[in-house]
């Protein structure tokens, strides 16, 4: 029963092909796994050992002496949560609104925003905290841990692609991303004279990235493109060559999304929908 579980569950999370659903299964298994950690701890008469390290080793810190010796911990923090909520909140927004943006971009492109998200949230963070006087007394100590950077990152990159699409909430009725968006960054705003200061430059940076981003790609330059293997070069030799299978032309998809980001999806016509779902499968 356990192993058929098992067997589901990486199936569904980690050989589906879909990015949204490897970083939810990847950020649900180590957060079960820090956490019957600490249960362990906790039974060994270590209470709050297990946080203790991941603090001191894996969650991401502001200070720069630290930088050279933990740059790891610029992918590490983004899969490591505070507690259960923290997890369940960022995983139902990358849910959401990860499979609807894959409607819309590539697998690699959506591999991009989340994890080059994060990272430049954890920098954003790191770079205010050194820099604004505020601040500076807490540089010292201060680190961060969370996914919220890399699903602002996706949220903003959406927002940015559609800003028009619209989707159901409960007690609000059908409200348009990009308000949605904007009040998450009002939030944010406000957050960082909080005590999770912190968090909130994170959110802020990688919202800020998901916008750069799309607006990068919409004028023609995927940032992405440094990760695209390039195809191996094979000589075929046939006596009756088929036909060739005709190609998406990258200005063509520029062209459609460009018409997303004015009029919105439900304004493309069936050949157009249909070259961007081709080139989603590139």
């Amino acid at each position: 029963m356990t192993n058929s579980l098992w067997n589901d569950f990486k199936l569904k999370f980690f050989k589906s092909g879909n990015p949204a659903l490897l970083y939810i299964g990847l950020n649900a298994l180590i957060f079960i796994l820090v956490s019957l950690l600490s249960v362990l701890a906790f039974f060994m008469g270590k209470k709050g050992a297990i946080d203790v390290i991941v603090q001191n080793y894996l969650a991401f810190p502001s200070a720069v002496h630290l930088w050279l010796t933990h740059f790891y911990t610029m992918i590490s923090y983004q899969f490591l949560h505070a507690d259960f909520f923290h997890v369940l909140f960022n995983m139902l927004w990358l849910y959401w609104i990860g499979q609807l943006l894959l409607d819309f971009i590539k697998p690699r492109q959506f591999h991009f925003i989340y994890l080059a998200g994060g990272i430049f949230g954890a920098l954003f963070f790191a770079l205010l905290f050194n820099l604004m006087p505020v601040y500076i007394p807490s540089a010292n100590k201060a680190t961060i841990i969370g996914s919220s950077a890399s699903v602002m990152a996706i949220l903003a990159a959406m927002a940015t692609l559609v800003p028009n699409y619209s989707i159901r909430l409960m007690f609000f009725g059908d409200v348009k991303i990009k308000y949605l968006v904007l009040v998450y960054i009002v939030l944010d705003l406000m957050g960082t004279a909080s005590a999770n200061a912190g968090g909130s430059l994170a959110h802020l940076g990688g919202a800020l990235f998901g916008f750069v981003y799309i607006k990068f790609l919409q004028n023609g330059t995927d940032l992405s493109a440094i990760f695209k293997q390039k195809p191996k070069l094979r000589v075929v030799k046939t006596e009756n060559p088929k036909k060739q299978t005709a190609k998406v032309n990258q200005q063509e998809i520029d062209a459609i999304l460009d018409k997303i980001s004015v009029s919105g999806y439900d304004k493309l016509t069936k050949t157009e929908k249909e070259t961007l779902f081709r080139a989603s499968k590139d």
